[in-house]
């Protein structure tokens, strides 16, 4: 299979995968080509993998993170997510006087709740190393951030109210 085959089959679904990531069309579009230049370069060094697929991926994915390294942001994409409060925890850690409530609460926080959120949105582990620190599953720490997250929104959203 050639270069142009490869490109042809795989860009739309390289694209849909780094746009769930970025969740911007145009940065997606500038990663999915950025993608494929260095699987091109790749090929050319005959460094190209079996599983042409999920090799592109990976290298979307690390195109993902390098990408937001360089513009210096910290990826918090579970933690950016907006909670049902309609409060979201990026705010409050921006927000001097939000984050040293946050870090109160974080203090007091039953582990691993703790561990696992602050290993998460402080250290970015994925998901999939926090689960091998505690000898547990990838979903097992998903969960469990999940948790974590939603005892931090409910104490600020109570915090919020009282100061209202």
């Amino acid at each position: 299979m050639d270069f142009e085959e490869i490109y042809q089959d795989y860009f739309h679904d390289v694209y849909l995968y780094l746009r769930a990531l970025s969740k911007d069309e145009k940065i997606a579009e500038e990663m999915a080509q950025e993608t494929f230049f260095k699987a091109l370069n790749a090929i050319e060094n005959d460094t190209g993998p079996s599983d042409i697929r999920a090799w592109l991926f990976t290298i979307a994915k690390h195109t993902y993170f390098t990408y937001y390294k360089k513009q210096k942001k910290q990826i918090l994409s579970d933690v950016m997510e907006e909670m049902g409060t309609g409060v979201e925890i990026t705010e409050h850690l921006m927000n001097k006087e939000d984050a040293f409530t946050v870090h109160q609460f974080l203090h007091g926080m039953k582990e691993p709740y703790k561990e696992v959120f602050m290993l998460r949105t402080f250290g970015e582990l994925p998901f999939k190393k926090i689960g091998q620190i505690f000898g547990k599953s990838e979903g097992w720490s998903r969960v469990t951030f999940h948790r974590a997250r939603k005892m931090i929104m409910e104490y600020m959203e109570e915090m919020n109210n009282e100061r209202s």
